[in-house]
């Protein structure tokens, strides 16, 4: 039994891992911004097809992590009552929802829209001129909607690695501090060595 259940905690924590994919995705809009405001059509439609695939993915580790809790839960020591008496527990459970709201909300309201801009589009066509103007608050309200995501997935990952043995509160405070800086910092600039 210790066995499946040091399984479930690492597939938990991977799917979180992984739904960082869309720190990569602010990175590449970012690469975009440098290329400068003339629009391509070959660039920015694979620049999107890449984000809406990320997005995609995030349902499936979203997933993953709701699954893995639920059944880590059961089997390990808090039971499935930490859902409403841990509060780690509730907290990252309301980050899980959160997520999943906003993704919801990227996948659902915004993509189609900014792909409703490209439908008519292709390689050899005129782009207008009021395109770019027209695509560009979608391009930045998603963007931001990106990196608001990535502080909860790091704030999750702080929270969930305290599960069994809490930190200091003013160390995890710091660490959520650092979550939302960078978070603003991968939505402003381009980071080109990690963390900077």
């Amino acid at each position: 039994m210790e066995i499946i259940y040091e399984l479930l905690r690492f597939f938990h924590v991977i799917s979180f891992v992984f739904m960082c994919v869309l720190l990569f995705n602010l990175i590449v809009a970012n690469e975009r911004v440098l290329i400068g405001l003339s629009f391509n059509y070959e660039a920015d439609r694979h620049l999107e097809t890449i984000i809406k695939n990320g997005f995609n993915w995030c349902y499936i580790f979203q997933s993953g992590i709701f699954i893995t809790g639920l059944l880590l839960l059961i089997t390990g020591s808090l039971g499935i009552e930490g859902l409403w008496t841990d509060w780690l527990v509730i907290t990252k459970t309301i980050i899980l929802i959160i997520l999943m709201g906003a993704i919801t909300y990227v996948q659902f309201v915004l993509q189609p829209k900014i792909q409703s801009f490209l439908t008519d589009l292709s390689t050899g066509s005129e782009i207008p001129d009021s395109l770019i103007i027209k695509l560009k608050p979608y391009r930045i309200i998603r963007k931001w909607m990106t990196s608001f995501y990535l502080f909860f997935i790091i704030t999750a990952i702080v929270l969930g690695i305290q599960v069994y043995a809490t930190f200091n509160p003013v160390l995890t405070i710091i660490l959520i501090s650092i979550a939302a800086l960078f978070s603003l910092m991968a939505d402003k600039i381009l980071l080109r060595l990690g963390w900077i």
